[in-house]
């Protein structure tokens, strides 16, 4: 419901009447819409990692793993629940923490790949892997609230060049193209958790 309306236009009456259930039910399990806004997230954020749990584990070196990783994280360009939580950080206190929460997730997540890849002789050693991490993540948050925008200028395909061409560049190495790469309906699967 937020992804469809926005959280100004999404009413706990909507979530209720989406969710089979009424609007005091929904109440009892979240104090307000924010916490709820913050809930949404936090749980599409683990069924995206858990989504990948296995096949991380199944890939032999840290290049695939970050490959998975970005892929799995662009293969659906809108982020409209990441773009409410921003927008919602900048007053609540809550919103803030749950944001600061998920991206140091994410950037720890990319940083102990790219370390691992460091300590294989993969990547470039002379960069620091938090910087690493803090780079790639911002690049792809800036090009997906593009993409989710609708420009013309970052189209799916051209948010998946130019993330996987930076992450690149940061690492000094060609990531290894995976053999499993996800196709459409896989893509689907893993853009709910992501």
């Amino acid at each position: 419901m937020i992804s469809e309306r926005g959280m100004a236009a999404t009413r706990i009456a909507d979530v209720a009447s989406r969710a089979g259930t009424s609007p005091p039910a929904v109440l009892y399990w979240f104090d307000d819409r924010d916490q709820l806004l913050n809930e949404a997230l936090g749980f599409s954020e683990d069924r995206f990692y858990d989504s990948l749990t296995e096949r991380l584990a199944a890939l032999s070196t840290p290049g695939e793993r970050l490959r998975l990783l970005f892929e799995a994280s662009i293969a659906d360009p809108d982020w409209t629940l990441w773009m409410e939580l921003w927008t919602h950080a900048l007053r609540d206190s809550q919103g803030q923490e749950t944001r600061r929460r998920l991206d140091e997730r994410w950037r720890r997540e990319i940083a102990m790949h790219v370390r691992e890849g460091q300590a294989a002789g993969e990547f470039d050693s002379s960069r620091d892997p938090g910087e690493v991490a803090l780079l790639a993540a911002s690049l792809l948050d800036g090009l997906a609230l593009q993409a989710t925008l609708g420009d013309p200028e970052v189209a799916p395909e051209r948010l998946h060049e130019l993330t996987i061409e930076a992450v690149e560049r940061f690492l000094g190495s060609v990531l290894p193209e995976l053999d499993d790469e996800p196709d459409n309906r896989e893509r689907e699967v893993l853009a709910e958790g992501g």
